[in-house]
């Protein structure tokens, strides 16, 4: 399942590879985003607060918060992200890899020009129809939480521009 991902991006090595190796699918989404790596992971830091994607589905109707709160930048292992998972690993403005029973997944930025792309990586371990069917309802809710993230760090760069 790819939505956005080039061919490179999905044949490159994350942080998660190694910590589900045996992973029975997997899910590349990427998007560019006109703004500074700096600004887009603090925007995926906000992740510990809430989802950012269809708020009344998974944020139990609660609008994901449209301002950063600076205090969610200061990562640590084992700290929740969206209410689900816990934060494996972390490389200030290059990833964010996350755990969640059979669910890995990496938050990988790098410069596109002066501003970024973000590719994630998402590997469902177990039975392969539960993961396909995982993937697919992953898909619905990621690409929207890329577009959010995208919209809101853009608007950061775009105010602090001018």
């Amino acid at each position: 399942m790819n939505w956005g991902a080039t061919a490179d991006e999905r044949t490159a090595t994350l942080p998660c590879d190694a910590l589900a190796p045996t992973a029975r699918t997997r899910a590349d989404r990427a998007i560019t985003i006109h703004a500074p790596i700096p600004i887009v992971f603090a925007w995926l830091c906000q992740l510990r607060a809430a989802p950012y994607s269809y708020d009344l589905l998974d944020n139990f109707g609660r609008r994901s918060p449209r301002t950063r709160n600076p205090e969610l930048t200061r990562l640590a292992a084992g700290q929740r992200f969206m209410g689900t998972f816990e934060l494996h690993s972390f490389a200030a403005d290059q990833h964010i890899t996350l755990r969640a029973g059979r669910v890995t997944v990496t938050y990988a930025l790098r410069a596109v020009g002066a501003g970024s792309r973000l590719h994630v990586r998402v590997l469902f371990d177990g039975p392969r129809p539960i993961g396909w069917a995982l993937a697919v309802g992953d898909l619905v809710m990621m690409r929207k939480q890329l577009l959010t993230l995208r919209e809101l760090a853009e608007q950061e760069a775009a105010t602090i521009g001018s």
